[in-house]
């Protein structure tokens, strides 16, 4: 049994130096010797783990999907009305990409990966669409409850996803944007701005 624990050990932390190497110089420029020296063990060993540069890039996305999911399940089930939980959601996924900034780094890599065929199993696209659909569930929940302001459709649900991301973008761009402080002003544009009796 202890050995099995190693080797999870040993895997999760190979692929934590990966996440920092790919985060730091890309994954393009990254090679299998610049993670085992990041993670200090020999280069066979990362391939005991995984078997090539693009299951460690494959790894890393099943993480952060892995996280975007648990992040989409507390936004469906949480307390509060529709606008509440979108709210908590945007402030969770700012959240999670303020407390993994390595992580949040390589999203750039991933599409990148994804547009030239490389690193197949990762399923971006099913990610954005199920960002997409959670907030126009919760959009329809607030439209039920009676919340919503007139004319709110499913076009408004891919509005608010690709306002967090694109304030990700930009902090990945530029990293001395404060992204932990721009979960307030997307909600308040994003969803404040969609209450009845709000901002039109």
């Amino acid at each position: 049994m202890a050995k099995k624990v190693d080797s999870v050990a040993r895997r999760d932390m190979i692929l934590r130096a990966a996440v920092r190497v790919f985060a730091r110089q890309g994954f393009a420029a990254t090679r299998v010797e610049d993670v085992a020296a990041e993670a200090g063990v020999a280069k066979g060993s990362v391939y005991l783990c995984f078997d090539s540069r693009d299951a460690l890039l494959v790894a890393a996305f099943e993480e952060y999907a892995a996280q975007a999911q648990a992040v989409i399940q507390e936004a469906r089930s949480g307390a509060g009305d529709g606008l509440e939980r979108l709210a908590a959601l945007v402030r969770s996924v700012v959240d999670m990409v303020a407390a993994e900034p390595e992580l949040a780094r390589i999203l750039v890599d991933l599409w990148a990966a994804r547009r030239q065929g490389e690193a197949a199993g990762m399923d971006v696209q099913a990610v954005y669409r199920e960002y997409r659909a959670v907030t126009a569930e919760l959009l329809t929940d607030a439209e039920a409850e009676g919340i919503l302001r007139a004319g709110v459709g499913e076009g408004h649900a891919a509005v608010v996803v690709g306002a967090i991301e694109g304030c990700v973008l930009q902090w990945i761009v530029d990293p001395a944007l404060p992204i932990a402080e721009l979960a307030a002003p997307i909600v308040d544009v994003c969803v404040e701005g969609l209450r009845r009796g709000g901002a039109a």
